[in-house]
C-alpha cells in the first residue's frame, strides 16, 4: 500500500502514541521538558536504560520528541505539533457534526416555545 508523506507521518505518530510507556515518557516531558536520558530512566525504574532509549527513538522518529546535545548531555524536548495536527485533522473533523447538533439543540431549548418544558426524549415527529 502506497502512502503519502502526510499519512506516513500520521501513522508514525499513532504508532508512537499506541504504547503506554511512550505516552508516559511524553507525560514526563510535558511535566518537565528538556530531561536527560538518566533523568527519564530514574522516573521509569521499571524500564532498562536501553528500553527507554528505544522508546525515545520511536518518539523522535514520529517527531514527538526533539533531542538536542548540550556538551555531554543530550536533552529531550516534547514537540506537541504532530499531536495538535492530528487533533485538528481527525478529532476536529469528527467532532464538528456533534458540535453543530449541540448548538442546534441549545437553540431549540432556549427558543420561546421550544423543547425546554418537554420531558422525555424528543422524537423527530415532534420537531
Amino acid at each position: 500500500m502506497v502512502q503519502s508523506g502526510d499519512h506516513a507521518g500520521d501513522d508514525a505518530v499513532f504508532k508512537a502514541l499506541a504504547d503506554p510507556t511512550r505516552r508516559a515518557l511524553l507525560d514526563a516531558l510535558f511535566e518537565a521538558d528538556g530531561q536527560t536520558l538518566g533523568r527519564l530512566c530514574a522516573r521509569h525504574p521499571q524500564l532498562t536504560r536501553f528500553g527507554v532509549m528505544k522508546h525515545l527513538a520511536v518518539l523522535e522518529a514520529a517527531g514527538l520528541v526533539v533531542a538536542q546535545r548540550a556538551g555531554r548531555e543530550k536533552r529531550h524536548y516534547l514537540n506537541p505539533v504532530p499531536i495538535t495536527a492530528i487533533a485538528a485533522r481527525w478529532v476536529g473533523k469528527y467532532a464538528q457534526p456533534y458540535a453543530e447538533a449541540l448548538v442546534q439543540l441549545r437553540t431549540e431549548i432556549e427558543r420561546p416555545g421550544g423543547s425546554a418544558g418537554r420531558v422525555g426524549p424528543v422524537s423527530k415527529e415532534s420537531s
